[in-house]
C-alpha cells in the first residue's frame, strides 16, 4: 500500500505534464493539414480498429470560480440549439471519413455541463450519433456523461439510462458550504446523496466523483468532512484533482480571494489525509489522480495490465482511435494529434465550410512514438519490461535512455522505483509521484522552461 508521506509530496509535486498525450500539448502546432487527417483515418479504417467518440458540450448556466475549461456561460438556450446544429455538421463530416464497420466501444460527453442541454437536445443529439456511428446495443460499451448534480432530477437520470449511457460523473469538487460559496458552487450533500441513488437505481453500472484539492477555505479538517461523507456512498471512481490557480491564464479564478487559499503545507497535508482516507476504504490510487474500488474494472485492467491513457485520463480502450467533436475536442487517432478551434466563431466558420475544425496538432515521429509507449506503460502498469520493449523498438535500451537512467538511480536510492537490465518498475511508495517520476523520458520537458504545468500533488 502507498504511504502518504508529506515529505516525498512536497519534494516531488512540483508542476508536470499530465500525460494524457505524449508528447504533451505545448508541441502542438499549426501545421497539421486535412491530408494528415485523412491519412491518419484511412490508416485506422484499414486497421479497423475501434472507436471512442468525445462530445464537448461547453456549455454552463452559472460560473465555477475555479474552472479553467473551454466554457460558456450563459442563460441564453438559445445559443446551444446553434451550438447542436453545428456540432451534428461535425459528426457528418468525420463520420463521412470512417468505415461504418468500425464500432464504438467508448463515448464520453464532457464539457462544460452536457446537462444544460435539454431533454429535446440530448436525445436528438444521442440519435444523431447513431445514425452516423456504430454504436453498440448491448450495453457492453463505455458510454460515459458528466454530470452537474444541480442540473439533473430522478427522471434525467432515467432519460440518461435509456439513451444508453451506462457511466456517470459527478462534479462534487467540495462538500463543505463556506468552500462552495467562495466558489460560487452551491450543492448540499444530500443532493450528491440523491443523485447517486437515483443512478443505481436505474442501474448505471460505474459511478465517479470529482473532488478538488486546494480550493479557497479548504483545509485538512474540512476535506476530511467531505470524505467522511462521501466514502460511505461507494462511488465506483473518485478523482481527486489538485486546483491550479492561474488567474492570469484563467479570469474567472480572479474571483477567487487569494488570501483564502490554504498554504502549500496545508494542501499537501489535506492530499495526504484524502488519499490515506481513500485507501483504507479500498480504493486502488491507480495513480495520478485517480483512485477505484478495487472491484472496479479499473482497477482490475491496471492489475492485469491492460489500463491506457487517453485525454479523457486513464482508458480501458487504449486500441480506439478517439475521435473528438466540438469547440476545443482533442482527437488522437494513430500517431496523430488533432485539436479542433478553441473559439467557437472560428470552429463554426470551419464547418459551415464543410471542413474539420482543426487548428493544431502533432504527428509523431518513431521517437516520439516509443517515449509515448515507454510513458505511458509505466504510469499505467507502473512497469516494464525491458527487453520485450528492446525487440518491438528496436533499440538499445541503455544507450538510447542512459541520460534517463542516471536519474532513476537516484530515484532507487529513495526507494521510489526499481530497475535492472531486464526491468523498470515504480514501487508502492513511487506510485505516489509517479508523474515526476516518467519526466526523465520526456525530451520536451526541458526544452519548455515557459511552459506553466499544474501542480502534480
Amino acid at each position: 500500500m502507498v504511504e502518504w508521506n508529506e515529505s516525498l509530496i512536497t519534494q516531488y509535486g512540483g508542476p508536470g505534464p499530465r500525460y494524457t498525450s505524449y508528447p504533451t500539448a505545448p508541441n502542438f502546432h499549426a501545421g497539421i493539414t486535412q491530408a494528415d487527417l485523412a491519412s491518419a483515418v484511412d490508416e485506422g479504417n484499414a486497421a479497423r480498429r475501434p472507436l471512442s467518440l468525445y462530445f464537448h458540450i461547453p456549455f454552463c448556466s452559472t460560473v465555477c470560480y475555479y474552472c479553467g475549461c473551454n466554457r460558456i456561460v450563459t442563460a441564453n438556450r438559445a445559443r446551444a440549439g446553434e451550438y447542436l446544429k453545428h456540432l451534428k455538421h461535425e459528426i457528418r463530416l468525420r463520420a463521412a471519413m470512417i468505415d461504418d464497420r468500425r464500432q464504438v466501444t467508448q463515448i464520453h460527453w464532457g464539457g462544460g455541463t452536457p446537462t444544460y442541454l435539454s431533454d429535446a437536445q440530448m436525445t436528438e443529439l444521442v440519435y444523431d450519433m447513431a445514425r452516423h456511428f456504430n454504436l453498440r446495443e448491448d450495453d457492453r460499451g463505455d458510454y460515459a456523461i458528466e454530470i452537474d448534480p444541480r442540473t439533473v432530477d430522478r427522471s434525467r437520470l432515467g432519460l440518461l439510462r435509456g439513451l444508453g449511457f451506462n457511466r456517470v460523473s459527478l462534479g462534487v469538487q467540495d462538500l463543505d458550504h463556506d468552500v462552495q460559496e467562495a466558489v460560487n458552487r452551491i450543492q448540499p450533500w444530500e443532493m450528491i446523496r440523491d443523485t447517486m441513488h437515483w443512478a443505481r437505481d436505474f442501474g448505471f453500472r460505474s459511478i465517479n466523483l470529482d473532488l478538488i484539492s486546494g480550493l479557497p477555505r479548504q483545509s485538512e479538517a474540512s476535506m476530511t468532512r467531505t470524505l467522511e461523507k462521501i466514502i460511505p456512498l461507494k462511488p465506483e471512481r473518485i478523482s481527486l484533482y489538485n486546483y491550479a490557480h492561474l488567474p492570469e491564464r484563467f479570469k474567472v479564478q480572479r474571483q477567487i480571494n487569494c488570501d483564502d487559499l490554504p498554504s502549500s503545507e496545508e494542501k499537501v497535508r489535506m492530499y495526504a489525509r484524502a488519499g490515506k482516507m481513500l485507501q483504507d476504504a479500498g480504493y486502488r490510487f491507480i495513480g495520478m489522480d485517480h483512485f477505484a474500488l478495487e472491484t472496479d474494472e479499473m482497477a482490475v485492467a491496471q492489475r492485469n495490465g491492460l489500463l491506457h491513457r487517453n485525454f479523457q485520463g486513464y482508458s480501458l480502450h487504449g486500441d480506439a482511435d478517439l475521435i473528438a467533436m466540438g469547440v476545443s475536442a482533442i482527437s488522437q487517432i494513430g500517431n496523430l494529434y488533432v485539436q479542433n478551434q478553441k473559439d467557437t466563431g472560428a470552429w463554426q466558420a470551419r464547418i459551415e465550410n464543410d471542413e474539420i475544425p482543426i487548428e493544431k496538432g502533432y504527428m509523431l515521429s518513431k521517437d516520439d512514438q516509443l517515449r509515448r509507449d515507454l510513458i505511458m506503460r509505466l504510469l499505467c502498469d507502473l512497469h516494464l519490461d525491458i527487453k520485450a520493449f528492446e525487440q518491438r523498438w528496436g533499440i538499445h535500451f541503455s544507450q538510447t535512455f542512459a541520460d534517463a537512467l542516471q536519474r532513476w538511480h537516484f530515484f532507487a536510492d529513495q526507494g521510489l522505483v526499481t530497475l535492472t537490465a531486464d526491468h523498470l518498475n515504480i514501487t508502492e511508495q513511487g506510485r505516489l509521484v509517479s508523474r515526476a517520476l516518467v519526466q526523465p523520458f520526456d525530451r520536451y520537458i526541458a526544452q519548455q522552461p515557459a511552459v506553466k504545468y499544474s501542480r502534480i500533488l
